[in-house]
């Protein structure tokens, strides 16, 4: 088996480099995050809005109130659409990208599908 064969994308933070540990688990060294690749593949988790409707990986959302961000001079204003979303079985279950901000995680509480 090669070294790329071996080598699993990490379900949190998408990093390339997960790498093989024995039974199945894999560790991210950019998260430190370890998983079972069987269980991963196998379970499903839903994620809700704040209105209680369920998201899936690409829908639209638009956030509900200002987001302070950590390092940045302005918050993420109540309003802003963000468009292509990845769901991930985390605190913050919300992977995108916001213009004027790059690659952000959200949790789901603070925005609505648009």
């Amino acid at each position: 088996m090669s070294m790329s064969e071996e080598m699993k994308a990490c379900p949190i933070c998408e990093s390339p480099y997960g790498y093989f540990t024995g039974n199945n688990s894999y560790t991210c060294p950019e998260c430190s995050h370890e998983w079972n690749l069987k269980k991963t593949e196998n379970d499903s988790f839903t994620v809700i809005d704040c209105n209680g409707n369920p998201l899936q990986n690409g829908d639209s959302v638009i956030v509900i109130k200002n987001l302070p961000v950590k390092g940045a001079p302005k918050p993420i204003k109540s309003g802003t659409k963000v468009k292509n979303i990845r769901l991930v079985d985390a605190d913050h279950n919300i992977n995108c990208k916001i213009d004027g901000f790059g690659s952000m995680q959200l949790k789901s509480e603070f925005v609505r599908r648009s």
